[in-house]
């Protein structure tokens, strides 16, 4: 058949009371917390949506926010609670994390939220044994790998949002350009969610008319690639105007849930831990993958160029960096 597209195989398959209601937990209700939780409650994602985060006053008000608009959607029961009230959460949403601190070095900003991991992970685990672990927290390939670490869990269950939402912004912005709809445009950002990520040019196609080779006129290509650097530096652009980035996030996050919950076997560019023969390195960072009720199924055999693939063994080792300087 076609299993040479896959780097791994197929997950066996989850067994899902169909009657039994979908549950999910969001752990933080901060802009991005929040965003996810509305998103997916305008959605219908949920049957029973769980709020949990140290800050009770604000938790108790968020909910009561939400709970008031249920006359205009359907029906979701959603509660402020502990990750005690989770237990059965099909999904469990991580956006929890420290700020990043004047002067801070990016290395410390991730060693303190391992710190908070080493609370938190364990105590999702013991009370949502069950549940497929979603890391949204910053930066998502390096905390995805130490809620692996810390979780115990196969790692096709713990993922994170990885390049889904520069995937989004990349396709937009192609869109733009090319005036079709995003939806009929097929373009990924691969690698790290973050400065080294990678724009996956040689497969990027409108019905299978690519948009990028060599044939392409030079002009043609340097405003393509300004679209690229449009992708990596948009978090920047909106936090210098805004403060935060929140709906796109929020609407990517929903996507990801949904295609989990309802096994559709989609493929995402999640990040999650690389097989061994992909020649990555342990480290978890986005490709193209299959992603259903196993949580990462598969992960896509994509054909990189040479440019492509040593971007993408670079981004791995700036990963792999980071990573190797976490005291767990």
């Amino acid at each position: 058949m076609l299993d040479h597209l896959f780097s791994h195989n197929p997950q066996p398959p989850r067994l899902v009371d169909p009657l039994r209601p979908l549950k999910g937990v969001i752990v933080g209700t901060g802009q991005v917390g929040m965003a996810i939780a509305y998103a997916m409650v305008i959605q219908n994602t949920f049957d029973e949506l769980v709020l949990v985060d140290i800050n009770r006053d604000k938790l108790e008000g968020e909910v009561m926010d939400l709970q008031q608009g249920m006359p205009f959607v359907q029906p979701t029961t959603i509660t402020a609670g502990t990750l005690a009230e989770g237990t059965g959460a099909d999904i469990v949403i991580v956006t929890a994390g420290a700020a990043q601190r004047p002067g801070e070095t990016r290395l410390d900003l991730v060693q303190r939220n391992v710190e908070i991991f080493k609370q938190l992970i364990p105590e999702v685990v013991r009370h949502c044994p069950e549940a497929i672990l979603l890391m949204v927290s910053n930066p998502v390939d390096v905390l995805t790998y130490a809620a692996w670490q810390l979780s115990g869990l196969p790692h096709s269950r713990v993922l994170g949002s990885g390049t889904v939402l520069d995937t989004g912004r990349f396709r937009y912005l192609l869109a733009q350009k090319l005036a079709v709809d995003p939806r009929s445009l097929h373009a990924y950002i691969i690698g790290e969610h973050g400065d080294s990520e990678v724009p996956f040019w040689s497969e990027a196609n409108i019905a299978g008319a690519r948009l990028y080779t060599e044939a392409t006129p030079a002009a043609e290509r340097a405003a393509l690639d300004d679209i690229f650097l449009q992708v990596k530096n948009a978090a920047y652009e909106i936090i210098r105007r805004k403060g935060y980035t929140s709906y796109a996030i929020g609407l990517a996050v929903t996507q990801i849930v949904q295609a989990i919950l309802r096994d559709q076997n989609r493929v995402l560019t999640v990040s999650s831990l690389m097989p061994d023969h992909v020649g990555l390195g342990e480290v978890c960072l986005s490709l193209p993958s299959v992603v259903g009720r196993t949580g990462v199924n598969r992960v896509l055999n994509v054909s990189l160029n040479e440019t492509e693939r040593s971007q993408l063994q670079a981004s791995a080792a700036t990963l792999r960096q980071v990573i190797d300087q976490i005291r767990f």
